[in-house]
């Protein structure tokens, strides 16, 4: 299940009023989506994942603060109960991150984790169940995003001129560790996109250098093909299974 958390969070490769920053990302959204997984053949709805935009500013600085919350649905909770959070904090106009935190629970297995971005260097704060607190610091590239943060800056890039075939690379930061991530334009195809209804999307596939996706071109997602570039659907492959993402609202676009 953490491997399929993890899925989660990666495709995933996301206040009260609205502004919006010149890379078109805008505060005040929220997109709702269903988690679905392959169960004896049949993909069965698990869980719901929310993600959300808001500006926070402080006494220095603003910032764009990106949310991600997956919670099974309580039905299943009996069996599986997870209740996970992951959160940026970017600046509003490079989407560069200068805090991220990750808080799991699955199944009563706790862990949090803070980054803290300074330069090319992040300094970690992580606490799993009943394990002492660890800190760790080590260096990054320039472009390192966070999970949550790629995202985005897939989002807010013009893609307008890609052709098919053409790929793009990011590095991310989880675990402690750099993972590069490329991502590859396979196309475009008309989706059901929830209350949006029927779109025209952008179809692309994501590798990592991780033994938790499996097969080429099998983890996708299809981002509509307009200024917003709102994930409709999220497809993934792991070692124990196959599952998806689907929205169902979006709001605040």
């Amino acid at each position: 299940m953490k491997k399929l958390l993890f899925i989660f969070g990666i495709t995933l490769i996301f206040c009260s009023f609205k502004t919006e920053s010149t890379n078109g990302i805008t505060s005040g959204e929220r997109l709702v989506y269903t988690g679905s997984y392959n169960m004896s053949g049949l993909m069965t709805q698990l869980a719901q994942v929310t993600l959300s935009t808001e500006t926070l500013a402080t006494s220095k600085n603003t910032y764009l603060h990106l949310n991600c919350e997956l919670a099974t649905y309580s039905k299943w909770d009996k069996f599986f109960k997870i209740r996970d959070v992951y959160e940026s904090y970017v600046n509003p106009i490079t989407l560069k991150p200068s805090l991220y935190k990750r808080s799991i629970d699955e199944g009563g297995w706790t862990k949090k984790e803070k980054y803290a971005f300074k330069g090319n260097s992040v300094t970690s704060t992580a606490k799993k169940k009943n394990r002492p607190e660890t800190v760790k610091t080590f260096n990054i590239g320039g472009s390192t995003q966070d999970v949550v943060s790629m995202m985005y800056k897939l989002r807010s890039m013009d893609l307008t001129n890609l052709k098919t075939g053409q790929t793009l690379n990011f590095t991310i930061v989880f675990d402690e560790k750099q993972i590069p991530v490329t991502v590859k334009l396979l196309g475009t195809e008309t989706i059901s996109a929830g209350n949006l209804g029927s779109k025209n999307c952008y179809k692309f596939s994501i590798g990592a250098k991780t033994d938790v996706l499996k097969g080429k071109d099998k983890n996708l997602i299809y981002l509509t093909a307009d200024a917003k570039k709102v994930p409709a659907l999220m497809k993934f492959s792991i070692p124990v299974g196959t599952g998806q993402l689907a929205l169902t609202s979006a709001t605040g676009i």
